[in-house]
């Protein structure tokens, strides 16, 4: 069980962390609603992030965010980032050929079952 919550968590990590690469002025509410999970939830992923010197906060006055800040990732932030992207495509890849798997025994199966029926 905590083996799947910290994956979890390093999923969420993974994806506020490239979302916020990608668009650094993104307010907490946006990036709630793009990735579909709570405000709530953002709040404490940013706020992880930024006590383990992964993200950090800075002052920008052509911010989009109304209090006129941008996250931004430190060095840190941008090696734990290819680490995770490294993890998150190797963990795709293995469920990528697991569904492939199961779909060539489904076919087999169903060409199994319309032999038997002919």
């Amino acid at each position: 069980m905590i083996d799947h919550r910290l994956k979890s968590q390093e999923d969420t990590n993974f994806r506020v962390m490239k979302c916020l690469e990608e668009n650094p002025d993104i307010t907490q509410r946006e990036l709630a609603k793009q990735l579909g999970i709570s405000l709530g939830g953002v709040n404490y992923c940013i706020k992880a992030l930024m006590e383990k010197g992964l993200v950090k906060m800075q002052n920008f006055s052509h911010s989009k965010n109304k209090f006129g800040y941008v996250y931004l990732l430190t060095p840190a932030g941008i090696s734990e980032k290819a680490a995770l992207t490294t993890r998150f495509l190797k963990k795709k890849m293995q469920e990528y050929e697991a569904i492939r798997i199961e779909i060539e025994a489904l076919k087999k199966e169903v060409s199994k079952m319309n032999g038997a029926n002919e």
